[in-house]
């Protein structure tokens, strides 16, 4: 067993490789920054027109309502009324949609994509599928009633 003293002197580090050997007349050469060329100004093209939501897709958008107590609460305190919606609907399509299906005025559209559950089924596992909500708040005065009361 060796007992050389312990140092914490720092280990000297190895010389660098010199890739040319000294004086043999080879310089390295720095290459010139570039310059940033000169872009033409781009004209910006005329934004396509998206065509209107075709009716057969806005009686697609809304899957059903959501009757829950969070729902009734929104509902009552904020004018604003809870959807299951398709995973792919888009805000403007899901405003589209109540607007033809209720005939009402839409305020504004948020949504929220809920993930599914892990599920024990028996002995494998599952998983519930993802469902996408859609607070739809209507504008002052209007209303929409799923109860059926007064319709």
């Amino acid at each position: 067993m060796s007992t050389a003293p312990k140092t914490d002197a720092p280990k000297k580090a190895a010389p660098a490789k010199v890739a040319a050997p000294a004086g043999a007349g080879v310089e390295p050469t720095v290459k010139p920054a570039r310059k940033a060329a000169a872009r033409p100004a781009r004209k910006s093209a005329p934004k396509a027109v998206r065509p209107a939501h075709s009716e057969a897709r806005l009686s697609q958008v809304l899957v059903g309502p959501i009757v829950s107590e969070k729902a009734t609460m929104v509902s009552e305190k904020r004018n604003q009324v809870t959807f299951k919606v398709l995973r792919d609907a888009t805000k403007p399509e899901i405003k589209a949609a109540v607007e033809l299906l209720f005939k009402v005025e839409v305020d504004s559209v948020r949504t929220a994509v809920q993930k599914g559950k892990s599920k024990k089924f028996g002995r494998s596992m599952g998983r519930r599928d993802h469902v996408k909500k859609a607070y739809v708040g209507l504008k002052a005065g209007q209303e929409l009633n799923f109860s059926g009361e007064g319709a």
